[in-house]
């Protein structure tokens, strides 16, 4: 059987000692996806290590920490990068295409559907995309949002209706403890459910070369699963490793999930959309939107934040100040801080609004 797969490749896997690109793992890990390629498998590669591979090469001693230097840097890298993966592939018959995404595109409704369309077309005439980091017009920090592009990865997962992310990292999976630093740390095998006591088993960042660490990996697992697609973390260092860890034997934590894949509109709304305020409610509201499947309404709003207008996503947030889920707002935020509260009938009497419901269900994504 066939599938579709995102392949995730972070800095410290395709680095040198050194610093610089290695075509050594350039090389292996197109073998490696190559072999899925020849199965049938639609297999997309979200890579990392464009400021890796150019910073030497632009003349620099140690990677760079300054934005500018590192976009310069990225600048350099990502044609070396592209032109060491072109080399590489075409060894095995394959075409490559390059894609270059920001935060930004992700927020825009009508920028991230022109770019599935691209990424479905070349599937269809079955070229690899490769898929980056515009680094060099990113307006963050390079340690980026995307995490080392591990949400990235997990974005293009959800997006594209992946059957599997496989997020390829020095670790052979999740521990219960640091295993460099306790040879008793246990291996978490399979995951089902990403608690907050899974994400504190996670530590920073691991390798001076790249900028994701475990928690960044398992956020985007969590985003993944959300989405409905299965992931796995681990490592794919040796010949057939990349087939095992998609067949389910790899070296590494299996995250499942039992989620069907959200609508484009439902993963914009949950996970690219920028939030333009916040909204507090009471635990009424609480099991209304997570267990009764019900709308928002202003008897459940006890307090709001931000500058939001109708058709604004605002972000939902409990006593606990936990983010509950996303939805598209149909008050201004001077509406709701009068409306906060209220009886739907009493809102009627006093508040012109386009329609009673907060949130209503449909323009709603639970992420809790």
């Amino acid at each position: 059987m066939t599938e579709r797969i995102v392949v995730k490749i972070g800095s410290s896997s395709l680095t040198s000692e050194e610093g610089g690109l290695s075509r050594d793992s350039i090389h292996f890990f197109a073998s490696e996806l190559a072999s899925r390629h020849r199965l049938g498998d639609s297999v997309m590669l979200v890579t990392s290590g464009a400021v890796a591979a150019g910073f030497r090469r632009i003349g620099y001693a140690s990677r760079p920490k300054a934005v500018h230097e590192k976009q310069a840097a990225a600048a350099v890298g990502q044609a070396l990068l592209m032109q060491a993966y072109q080399e590489a592939f075409s060894e095995y018959g394959i075409v490559a295409a390059q894609i270059l995404l920001t935060r930004a595109d992700f927020s825009n409704r009508r920028r991230i559907q022109n770019a599935l369309m691209t990424i479905e077309e070349l599937l269809k005439q079955r070229i690899i995309p490769i898929i980056n980091e515009n680094d060099t017009v990113a307006t963050d920090e390079l340690v980026l949002k995307f995490g080392d592009n591990d949400n990235l990865s997990a974005l293009v997962a959800a997006m594209t209706k992946a059957s599997k992310l496989v997020i390829i990292t020095d670790m052979d999976g999740l521990y219960t403890e640091d295993p460099r630093k306790n040879p008793q740390a246990v291996k978490i095998e399979r995951v089902e459910q990403i608690s907050e006591d899974i994400l504190k088993l996670a530590g920073g960042a691991g390798s001076s070369v790249g900028t994701g660490g475990m928690r960044s990996k398992i956020e985007a697992a969590r985003v993944a699963m959300r989405g409905g697609v299965g992931a796995f973390i681990g490592k794919v260092q040796s010949e057939g490793d990349l087939t095992r860890a998609v067949e389910g034997s790899g070296k590494g934590t299996y995250f499942d999930t039992k989620l069907h894949s959200l609508s484009m509109k439902k993963q914009w709304l949950g996970f690219h959309a920028a939030p333009q305020g916040k909204i507090m409610v009471d635990d009424g509201a609480v099991t209304a939107l997570l267990i009764g499947g019900k709308s928002l309404l202003p008897a459940g709003v006890t307090s709001c934040e931000g500058d939001f207008h109708p058709g604004d996503v605002v972000e939902v947030l409990n006593r606990q100040n936990e983010v509950l889920g996303r939805g598209v707002v149909n008050y201004a935020a001077w509406q709701l801080q009068a409306a906060a509260g209220l009886g739907t009938d009493e809102v009627a009497r006093r508040i012109e609004v386009p329609r009673i419901e907060v949130i209503h269900r449909d323009e709603w994504v639970t992420l809790k």
